[in-house]
C-alpha cells in the first residue's frame, strides 16, 4: 500500500473527503517525525510503537573491491509492533 492507497483507505474507513484525509496523514507523519528528532518514542497501544536507536560504528566490506571498509555510527529508526497488531497479522 502507498501512501495515496493509504489516504484512500483512511477517507473511506473515517468517512472523510480526501482532502482532509491526506491532511491528517500529514499531520500524523509531522509529529511524528518531530517527536523522533528529538528522541521522544511514539507509542500507540494496540499498534506498536517508534523509537531512535544509536548504531555504532562498524566494519564491513566493499562488495566490489572486497575491500575493508568502517561503516559509521548512525541514528536508526526502529518500529515495534504492539501485542494487539502482531495477532491480527498471525
Amino acid at each position: 500500500m502507498n501512501k495515496a492507497e493509504l489516504i484512500d483507505a483512511i477517507a473511506s474507513e473515517a468517512n472523510l473527503t480526501k482532502a482532509d484525509a491526506k491532511k491528517a496523514l500529514d499531520a500524523f507523519i509531522g509529529a511524528t517525525t518531530n517527536a523522533l528528532k528529538k528522541g521522544d518514542r511514539v507509542a500507540l497501544v494496540g499498534f506498536g510503537s517508534f523509537s531512535v536507536s544509536k548504531r555504532e560504528a562498524r566494519k564491513g566490506r566493499n562488495p566490489q573491491s572486497g575491500k575493508e571498509i568502517t561503516i559509521p555510527a548512525k541514528k536508526v529508526v526502529k518500529f515495534k509492533a504492539g501485542a494487539e497488531l502482531a495477532d491480527m497479522v498471525k
